[in-house]
Parts: C-alpha cells; structure tokens; sequence
C-alpha cells in the first residue's frame, strides 16, 4: 500500500466518522483531492485507490496532468482564481469550477463551453468571513449573482463554496459554515435547485459537514506536504 493509499483511506474513515457523528450518511459527503502542484503519478496513485474527483487550482500546472491521464476517468474541478484570459482553457477542460464570484467571468464560461459538452458546473465562492484578503462574493450579493448564472444555458449552478478565515476553534469554524449553509437555503426557497456546499478543508472537515458540506476539498491530508 503506497503512502497516497493510506492517508486516503485515513480520509474517508475520518469523512465516515464526521458524517455519522451528525446523524448524515457518509455518502453524501464527497471528497475531492486537491492534486495542486502535485506530478500525474500521484493522481494515478489516488485513482487506482478509487479516488476520481480533483481539484486544480493552477491552470498552467492542471493542463499538462489533464492530458497526460486523458486514458483515466476523471472528474476535473477547478478551484483557482480565474482570470479572464484563462476561462476558455477553464471552460474547456473542466467538469466543475468552485470559484465564479462575478457575472462577467460566469459569461465567457458559458460562451466559450464547446458545443455539445454538458453544462459546466458552477459554485459561488462567498467571502463568509469578510476578510479584505479573500476572493468571493458577499453574503448579501449571492442572489443577484445566482440570478444572472440562471440566465446562461451552458452553466449549471448547483451550490456555494467558502474558505472561512483560519481558525482552531471548533465553535468559530462551526459558525462561518452555518453562515454558509444559510446562504444556501436562501437561494433554495428562492427556487434554485442547488446540492452542493463546498467546505472544509483538512483541518477542519469535521466542523465542515458537521453544518452541511457535501463536498470537502482535501490536499495535504492526502498528498502530504507540498514542496512547492
């Protein structure tokens, strides 16, 4: 058992433990290994575990991967800043993108989605913390957004994501996803059908679906330390 297969399994014992610990089926928690900065080989390594879901957050650094395990069936998320000049390579190569924070990238996403490809998949990223440092939109700016995604046929909005401010407080983790979550059911009893919450990370995926999450983004837990 290689070093990658046994802190991928550590994961989803600790993902199992969470979920029945909040009365939640392990199975509604996905993992998505963050394989930034890491070679193919280690995805690889991950897949034939029987992970299939990666997140990117460099496009420059996913593209090469992308190709070289074109033969492996993979589900490709990116999870990076965007910026403008790459969202065609984005909107090609993608299955999910975590990261839409303005209407002006969810459009050149949903133009330059090549035909006949399914709809890409979209989260919001919301600044929960209101931190001056952090990407996304405010809580009070979801909806305007969520309104314009509705718009564009080759998008499919299926949920928010949030990277909360650090903290080792179980209780002030716990809060910045409850906060999520609610922008989530505010958007539901609007009418959206929505099913995805991205949150939590590997210090704090516990707290994460302990409110909610369907979907933890892990990296180092699984991958160990980055050298770069």
């Amino acid at each position: 058992m290689t070093d990658i297969t046994s802190r991928l399994l550590a994961v989803k014992q600790r993902i199992e433990q969470a979920a029945q610990r909040s009365d939640r089926n392990p199975d509604s928690v996905q993992l998505l290994a963050v394989s930034k900065t890491r070679p193919a080989e280690d995805i690889r390594q991950a897949h034939a575990a029987g992970q299939r879901a990666f997140g990117e957050n460099y496009l420059q650094d996913a593209l090469p991967k992308i190709a070289a395990l074109a033969d492996l069936d993979l589900e490709w998320h990116f999870i990076g800043a965007i910026q403008s000049n790459k969202s065609r390579d984005i909107a090609q190569h993608f299955d999910w993108v975590h990261t839409v924070e303005r209407v002006k990238i969810a459009r050149r996403l949903n133009e330059q989605r090549p035909p006949g490809a399914a709809p890409l998949n979209i989260c919001l990223q919301v600044n929960i913390s209101q931190e001056a440092s952090k990407a996304g939109v405010s809580p009070d700016e979801v909806l305007p957004l969520a309104r314009a995604i509705a718009t564009l046929p080759n998008l499919r909005l299926r949920g928010l994501m949030a990277i909360p401010a650090a903290s080792d407080d179980v209780a002030i983790q716990r809060a910045a996803f409850r906060a999520l979550y609610a922008c989530q059911q505010q958007l539901i009893a609007e009418g959206f059908e929505l099913d995805t919450l991205s949150m939590g990370m590997s210090d704090d995926l516990e707290a994460a679906i302990a409110e909610g999450s369907t979907l933890v983004r892990i990296g180092t837990a699984i991958f160990g330390t980055r050298s770069t």
